[in-house]
């Protein structure tokens, strides 16, 4: 029986590869959900409202601090100001 043993680089490098794989994910979906912030934006603009709609973004923060603590609420910060720039 051949037993396969992992060194811990190999475990380390292995984990940051996969941290890599799931970044290029996450930096796909953002850009994904800036893509449809900007058509939820230039539909509410164009039948007369504001770009920003601030009670969705109290929900989106909420949603994000329920989630992940108070720094779910700083990432759900630059997540709105990257799909709606600053105010």
């Amino acid at each position: 029986m051949t037993t396969i043993t992992t060194t811990p680089e190999q475990l380390i490098a292995d984990s940051r590869a996969r941290i890599d794989a799931l970044d290029d994910r996450i930096i796909g979906l953002i850009q994904e959900r800036m893509a449809v912030s900007a058509v939820i934006q230039d539909a509410r603009m164009a039948s007369g409202g504001r770009r920003v709609h601030l009670s969705r973004e109290m929900e989106v923060l909420n949603h994000f601090s329920d989630a992940l603590g108070k720094p779910g609420t700083a990432l759900a910060m630059t997540l709105l100001e990257l799909c709606r720039g600053r105010v």
